[in-house]
């Protein structure tokens, strides 16, 4: 379009806004939000009805999160007034303040579109040079070792270099190593069965994209990782959220889920689940086991988190789901046992499985890195002194975090996780996306609560990853009480004395 005219690019453009950014332009929409969904999602009580700021913030929130897409429609103003314990006026202005920073496209007739505008920042990352703590990811800092581990991977790469470097299936090296620690945790495993993968998101993508089929039903921990509910969604699966306490996973559900209607998949993550840190025991592995060969269900086990145990030996880890269900594929990675800019991650498939993986990866990636691959490699092969240490730092910075919260924050619930990389925290009231829009102001990003939930709720939880340095927990604390103390007291900051202007996409 560069270098049509102005009235040209209009006509060939669906929806086109002026934004303080310039010129943002979307096509029509691709799905459509009802009133009743969108009251769901933003989850307001008429006992303590939003003002239009506050609802602009949450459904800006909606936006930047990816709970609501760019693309979609947004219910009429007169539809989301009666959903709402809001005047029409109130939904009128929240919605003007969405058009005037370019998140949201109204054309006569058409309805208010969603649109990102032009450089906008997802919102777990703060910008380039800003003073925001990013508190969202639950990640940290290389372990000892990484860059070590490099250089001993260059030094092996001439070896390689007469090869095509296409290792579709992964180096035969790395592949070994991966089996030999399965067989150490209980899971005798051929490397055969073993596909080496740009982590474990592209492994889930892979297995959505060839073994299951559009509109089949999936089953998830409610809560759960939301990249891959996101991933799931992707792939055109239809997600089903059963109910997990922050404990224990209710088997009751899971067992009604998979009887109530056929479902391709459970997705599942037994090792200091994320969000919540749960290690999943080994009467409750075989139970779910049960539950799901009495079905059609495939478990899709993901092992992440699986080495970060803190408060227990790993000798006393309980054997891995899999080894209960002979159908189980299983995803791993070394982004959160290492680092996450080892993009390297894997799976573990049943023989028959692993052709069909091979088959359909060839048309998507073909292969991963060498040096990446050969640096996990040797990871690997030290991977007891790496992680000595690497724990001991994390098992610090939890019990840090969690004397600073019940200092500052006392009527916060929490428990300290026995592994994984974040606290589950259960606020005192249903206020986690208020909390968020409320942290910005005091130049903090947080992640809602309900982002990890399939199915809604989660306004009384939040999670915070604990695997920075002291001095950014400590700070996050601080910041994250005067963002509190504004909830409490049902106010925040405007627009203009905001460090980071509230509706900055």
């Amino acid at each position: 379009m560069r270098g049509e005219p102005y009235s040209l690019v209009c006509r060939r453009l669906d929806y086109v806004s002026i934004a303080n950014r310039g010129i943002v332009a979307y096509m029509a929409p691709t799905s459509v939000l009802s009133a009743d969904r969108l009251r769901a999602l933003v989850d307001v009580s008429a006992d303590d009805p939003p003002g239009y700021r506050e609802l602009a913030d949450l459904i800006r929130l909606l936006v930047l999160d990816g709970r609501i897409p760019a693309g979609t429609r947004l219910p009429s103003e007169r539809d989301l007034t009666a959903a709402l314990p809001v005047s029409r006026t109130t939904v009128t202005r929240a919605y003007a303040t969405l058009r005037d920073a370019g998140l949201l496209v109204s054309r006569r007739g058409s309805g208010s579109v969603v649109a990102l505008p032009r450089g906008s920042r997802p919102p777990f990352m703060p910008a380039p040079g800003s003073t925001m703590v990013g508190w969202t990811i639950a990640a940290g800092h290389a372990a000892p070792g990484v860059g070590l581990a490099y250089g001993r991977a260059l030094e092996q790469l001439p070896e390689y270099l007469n090869e095509t470097g296409y290792e579709t299936t992964g180096v035969p090296v790395l592949r070994e190593l991966v089996a030999q620690r399965y067989l150490e945790r209980g899971l005798p495993t051929d490397p055969d069965q073993i596909i080496i993968t740009s982590g474990a998101q592209s492994a889930l993508t892979l297995l959505a994209r060839t073994l299951a089929a559009r509109g089949e039903r999936v089953a998830v921990e409610s809560p759960t990782y939301p990249n891959a509910i996101d991933a799931l969604r992707r792939s055109g699966l239809r997600v089903l959220g059963v109910p997990h306490d922050g404990h224990r996973l209710d088997l009751d559900a899971l067992a009604a889920s998979v009887r109530a209607a056929p479902v391709a998949w459970a997705y599942l993550i037994p090792d200091f689940q994320n969000p919540t840190g749960t290690l999943m025991d080994d009467v409750t592995r075989h139970d779910v086991a049960s539950i799901l060969r009495r079905s059609t269900t495939t478990p899709i086990v993901d092992e992440t988190m699986a080495e970060l145990c803190l408060d227990v030996d790993e000798q006393a880890m309980p054997v891995p789901l899999a080894a209960h269900h002979p159908g189980a594929i299983t995803l791993g990675s070394a982004s959160k046992t290492f680092w996450g800019g080892l993009r390297i991650g894997w799976i573990r498939a049943p023989h028959a499985v692993v052709p069909r993986l091979v088959a359909a990866r060839e048309t998507v990636d073909i292969g991963t890195p060498i040096l990446e691959q050969l640096a996990v490699a040797e990871l690997l092969r030290v991977r007891r002194e790496v992680l000595d240490g690497r724990r001991e730092r994390l098992r610090a910075r939890r019990d840090e975090l969690v004397v600073a919260l019940r200092e500052r924050l006392p009527d916060w619930g929490l428990n300290a996780p026995v592994g994984g990389l974040s606290l589950w925290v259960r606020l005192p009231a249903r206020a986690s996306s208020r909390l968020v829009v409320a942290a910005e102001a005091h130049d903090l990003l947080l992640t809602a609560g309900p982002r990890f939930f399939a199915d809604g709720g989660g306004e009384t939880s939040l999670r915070l990853p604990y695997a920075r340095s002291a001095e950014h927990l400590a700070d996050g604390v601080d910041r994250l009480a005067l963002a509190w103390d504004a909830v409490v007291a049902g106010r925040a900051a405007p627009p203009s004395t905001r460090r980071r202007p509230a509706l900055t996409a």
